[in-house]
């Protein structure tokens, strides 16, 4: 085996390792499964190419972008390593070299795609070239509880059972579950070696500002920057377009990059941001692991990120080279209530929407941070360090104030209310606005009502939103994003702890134009599960969303909330045969429960007066079954006959009734059909 030292220097021109990376080198060298957790920049790459050259046999490398995987082939080349890739984007003469190389035994490190794992022929081909070592890169995507999950990486502890190879697997981000997830999927019951080198950036300034006049903080941060490399990540595809053009406008040089460009489009903007000085990027997360450039010297953020691990990702791009790097992160009421809405219209596991709210909170809590956002940051992932003095509350620490009081009221109005509301109508209770929801459940007449009327709507939304950065209540998907308190809550609630809250959160945003909304805040979680469930359906039907329900009957699902199939009939766009076919799938959404089962012929009268008659017969019907003194044989009418009555009157009632039936039910129906 040659020696690593040597190696690191006649092949990567480096004089010595970077903090952790022997260890790993020696680990995955020497065939141990390893698992190992690296800030970004932090050198992951040599961690298994270093070991490839160590080793006899071929390294394959999993990776899960195709620039990245070119990147680095280009560079082992460069370097004099025999490295190639199977990727989509090879040309057939690309290809070919790639087979001759491993067929003749020349190749060292092989880079696929996870998608290659799903072709018979890969495994043996993977074993007949001499495949030695199965290195992992970006192991999160594994994981359902990441936030880069791919499917098709699930198929490599297959690989690793078929081939019985050590793995060696990577990533810069992984709390603890999602570490869980990478053992249990990528290495089959073996326990890895774990190195978690910590998550700490020095070199990047964190900040955080609420939006204000957003495009316009964008275009300050980076005319500030001028000359520097940067990237912006949007939320959208149609944002990337019209801020790089805003950015273009400003006299900087900038660039769009989403997936919805075409290829060779992408591939014109990965290489000159890899070639030009000063380009900006204006990305969504499409432009994000494949980017390996080592002076990108700012990362902005023009809406907040879907969680802490895509935060910590999305500003990992920056000052990979070491040096100081600049981090902005944009927010606002509106980034969050789109980041709750995509987690609760997505088809995820309820106890996966929990977990991801949570997340979401997590950043939250960063976004509110009272004091050094690093120490915040990277408590989240177990470390404690000191603060940085390298953030804008280090800079400047924000002013603070209790408010153990207007939690305390906060959050007995959600008990008050059973907690089954979100914010608007929390906060209505709490000014005491009688809105027709407020008056419809009788919250006018809790002891919470108007107990918070000398505060703002808008610093209660403020104070709820720090209740939420601080876990202290968290939207509930089981019951459409209604709030519900925390354990940790409970303390606060009883008096036995303060809580304490930034006061510049309360009254720093300026009003933002009004929007006409489709809907109130307080029905929009309810919505989007709505949403989801019509997503689901169409999907297995294969057919568009709206050939279930269009938007306008779900937000009238929304807002009028029926209860049954009769209140779920009088909805508009719900005819007779989306009743039958999808009534009881979104009555489930709306109750939380499966509704209660009917005769199909009641079913058939749903949302008719004639439904109700048939409910008065049928009850008739029970108390005279056994005779008027309950003592007689049993005797009934089935569903169809009752549903003929109910639709008859009373003047068909001779016709449709035997003589027994008519003795025994005859009078009471007749009484019921007349009344209509």
């Amino acid at each position: 085996m040659q020696d690593a030292g040597e190696l690191l220097k006649s092949v990567f021109g480096f004089d010595a390792f970077r903090p952790g990376q022997a260890e790993i080198v020696e680990a995955v060298s020497q065939g141990r499964d390893v698992l190992a957790i690296l800030p970004t920049g932090g050198g992951k790459s040599l961690c298994f190419q270093m070991p490839a050259l160590m080793r006899e046999g071929v390294t394959v490398v999993i990776s899960p972008l195709i620039a990245l995987m070119r990147d680095q082939v280009r560079a082992l080349k460069a370097a004099g390593v025999e490295a190639g890739a199977l990727t989509s984007g090879n040309t057939e003469e690309e290809t070919d070299e790639v087979y001759r190389a491993a067929n003749e035994g020349r190749l060292r490190l092989l880079y696929i795609a996870p998608e290659r794992l799903a072709s018979a022929g890969t495994f043996n081909f993977l074993r007949r070239i001499g495949t030695s070592l199965i290195a992992v890169d970006e192991a999160h995507c594994v994981s359902q509880w990441g936030h880069d999950f791919r499917p098709d990486y699930l198929k490599i502890g297959e690989l690793r059972a078929a081939l019985d190879l050590p793995v060696a697997a990577f990533t810069a981000t992984a709390d603890a579950e999602t570490r869980d997830e990478i053992v249990a999927r990528l290495f089959g019951g073996r326990t890895p070696e774990v190195f978690l080198r910590g998550f700490d950036r020095p070199n990047l300034a964190l900040a955080f500002k609420v939006k204000d006049q957003p495009r316009q903080q964008i275009l300050s941060f980076a005319l500030a920057r001028k000359g520097q490399s940067g990237i912006v990540y949007c939320g959208t595809r149609a944002k990337t377009e019209s801020l790089a053009a805003a950015l273009e406008g400003a006299g900087l040089t900038a660039a769009a990059y989403h997936a919805g460009l075409d290829a060779e489009r992408r591939r014109e903007v990965e290489r000159r941001f890899q070639t030009e000085d000063g380009l900006i990027v204006v990305a969504t997360v499409a432009f994000g692991m494949g980017v390996d450039k080592p002076d990108i010297r700012w990362v902005a953020q023009a809406d907040l990120p879907k969680s802490i691990e895509a935060y910590y990702q999305e500003i990992g791009r920056a000052g990979r080279d070491g040096l100081p790097a600049d981090t902005l992160t944009l927010y606002g009421p509106d980034d969050i209530r789109f980041r709750r809405q995509q987690i609760d219209e997505g088809l995820a596991p309820l106890d996966r929407k929990r977990a991801d709210h949570a997340r979401l909170n997590a950043l939250l809590g960063l976004a509110e941070a009272l004091g050094c956002r690093r120490q915040v940051l990277l408590g989240y992932f177990g470390e404690n360090p000191e603060p940085c003095g390298n953030c804008d509350l280090c800079a400047k620490p924000p002013e603070l104030f209790d408010a153990t009081e207007p939690v305390r009221m906060a959050l007995s109005a959600c008990l008050r209310t059973e907690e089954r509301f979100g914010v608007g109508h929390l906060v209505d209770v709490l000014v005491g606005r009688r809105t027709e929801k407020v008056t419809q459940w009788n919250h006018d007449a809790l002891p919470t009502f108007g107990v918070g009327k000398a505060r703002s709507t808008r610093e209660w939304q403020a104070i709820f939103r720090q209740m939420m950065a601080r876990d202290l209540v968290r939207p509930d998907p089981e019951r459409h994003g209604a709030l519900v308190m925390t354990e940790i809550a409970r303390p606060v609630l009883r008096g036995e702890e303060s809580v304490t809250f930034r006061k510049d959160a309360l009254g720093r945003q300026k009003p933002d134009p009004v929007v006409r909304a489709m809907i109130d805040d307080e029905d929009a979680p309810l919505l989007a599960a709505l949403k989801a469930k019509r997503r689901a359906l169409a999907e297995a039907q294969g057919v568009p969303a709206y050939v279930v329900f269009t938007d306008r009957t779900l937000i009238e699902m929304a807002q009028k909330r029926p209860d049954s199939l009769d209140a779920m009939a009088g909805i508009s766009g719900v005819g007779a045969a989306k009743l039958e076919r999808y009534a009881g799938a979104f009555l489930e959404v709306i109750l939380g429960e499966a509704p209660p089962a009917e005769h199909p012929a009641r079913r058939k009268l749903a949302g008719r007066a004639e439904g109700q008659i048939y409910d008065r017969l049928l009850e008739a019907q029970v108390e005279l079954m056994r005779g008027p003194d309950g003592l007689d044989k049993p005797l009934s009418c089935p569903g169809s006959l009752l549903r003929r009555l109910a639709e008859a009157g009373p003047e068909q009632m001779p016709r449709l009734l035997d003589e027994r039936r008519m003795e025994r039910f005859g009078p009471r129906f007749l009484e019921i059909l007349r009344e209509g």
